[in-house]
């Protein structure tokens, strides 16, 4: 399954840091030699202040209590850089940490700025250092302590780029230390900032949505609402036109959201369209199943997609999450997977056949002939579906289910609404952009 594996395409997307939580799933799921993975993740801690935690890789790889003497002295380093920072950054963090001082600061930055200087002789120096600081405790691994620091920073600091460097480097701590609700926030403020008129460059936009498109799938498959916060980031033109333009490897997390999403998303019909634009550039077995079933109405393909979905997901860092109940060990979102994806060929083969036989539907599902009739009985009963199940002869009846004129006047209006509205708004932004020339 290494095959699918879409860590190197994800991972120079993300901070080094964030590239850890994924080669230890790797290494949990054993799609790769356990001495590759070591390897890695000692490369990647080389460019950190995480000198401890490689020595102990390094220790665990070569099977030795010795470390090369470069980590010895690259640890001095790490310690006497820490030190200095820390001297640097002492006066503006002994203000933070006494709370009535704190409390005479105001949403006024400047004011904010004067006061410091005037009472504590706190100026744009220590501000700096206080950024640097944090960054280094960052790199060092001490993300709660970097997120304070950071969070501080921002509400002291003037200068934009700096401050868009705090937000990423908050949003990074905060995921790496699970506090999904408070990552979401961040990652809304930051997509505030990158879409806004005023970013750096049209280059740099695209470049940040994508960054920050991979960076939310650590949050979005952790959150109780992501399935349908990630389409409604992802499915939105600018960001879909990043997709499609640098990183069509997330179209497997877009499908992924689409099958699993509980309430069927008008969009969905656009989606399937840019899966079979999207064939020649990136295509894995949730994409083609779905190409299968809407595309192609090749049931067959469709049900040996399904096989491979199912490796797919137990075997992606973002989708094959496991909960532990009891003594056994589960993967909720494959569990919907599949049963969504049934779903989706039963629906979609009622559409073309009036009369099914049993047997042949639970081909289709992957299932057994018993295990089917209590999957389609289920499913009538709780879809109110329009069919019925003639024990006789082993078949499913489906009955005619065409909506009235008046719903399809009402389907047809929300469609051109949203056309409509879609091509005012590129029509303003041609207009605004014409003016600012």
């Amino acid at each position: 399954m290494a095959e699918y594996d879409l860590t190197p395409r994800i991972a120079p997307n993300l901070d080094r840091h964030l590239v850890f939580p994924l080669l230890e799933f790797l290494q949990e799921r054993q799609l790769y030699p356990d001495e590759q993975i070591l390897k890695s993740k000692i490369e990647l801690l080389n460019k950190t202040n995480m000198v401890d935690y490689a020595m102990d890789i390094h220790k665990s790889l070569y099977h030795t209590e010795d470390v090369p003497q470069d980590m010895v002295e690259r640890r001095a380093e790490v310690v006497a850089r820490l030190k200095a920072l820390e001297e640097s950054a002492a006066p503006l963090v002994g203000f933070l940490q006494n709370a009535a001082a704190v409390q005479e600061l105001r949403a006024d930055k400047q004011y904010n700025l004067q006061m410091l200087n005037d009472r504590y002789q706190i100026g744009p120096d220590q501000i700096e250092a206080l950024y640097q600081y944090a960054k280094f405790q960052f790199e060092c691994g001490n993300y709660s302590g970097a997120a304070d620091y950071l969070y501080q920073f921002r509400a002291l600091c003037t200068s934009s780029e700096r401050s868009l460097s705090a937000l990423w480097g908050k949003l990074a701590a905060e995921i790496l230390m699970q506090n999904w609700d408070i990552a979401l926030e961040e990652l809304n403020r930051l997509k505030e900032i990158i879409d806004s008129k005023s970013f750096t460059s049209p280059m740099n936009q695209v470049q940040s949505r994508i960054w920050l498109m991979h960076w939310s799938l650590f949050i979005f498959f952790n959150n109780d609402n992501g399935r349908t916060q990630i389409i409604d980031l992802f499915n939105q033109d600018k960001y879909l036109n990043a997709i499609q333009t640098n990183a069509p490897h997330l179209l497997r997390y877009l499908a992924t959201a689409f099958i699993v999403n509980k309430r069927r998303r008008p969009q969905f019909k656009d989606f399937i369209k840019v899966i079979q634009q999207e064939q020649h550039s990136f295509k894995d077995p949730i994409t083609e199943f779905l190409a299968s079933i809407y595309v192609n109405y090749d049931f067959d393909g469709a049900q040996k997609k399904m096989r491979e979905c199912e490796e797919v997901i137990l075997n992606d860092p973002f989708l094959g999450k496991r909960v532990e109940e009891g003594n056994f060990s589960t993967v909720p979102l494959r569990d919907e997977f599949l049963e969504n994806a049934r779903l989706f060929i039963f629906e979609t083969y009622c559409r073309i056949h009036q009369r099914i036989d049993m047997g042949v539907l639970a081909e289709k599902l992957n299932l057994n002939y018993e295990e089917a009739e209590r999957w389609i009985v289920n499913l009538i009963r709780s879809s109110k579906l329009d069919a019925k199940i003639d024990t006789k002869s082993g078949t499913v009846l489906m009955e005619p289910n065409q909506s009235n004129v008046y719903e399809q006047l009402i389907d047809h209006t929300k469609a051109l609404s949203g056309r409509t509205y879609k091509l005012v708004s590129q029509l303003l932004e041609h207009a605004q952009a014409q003016t600012a020339r």
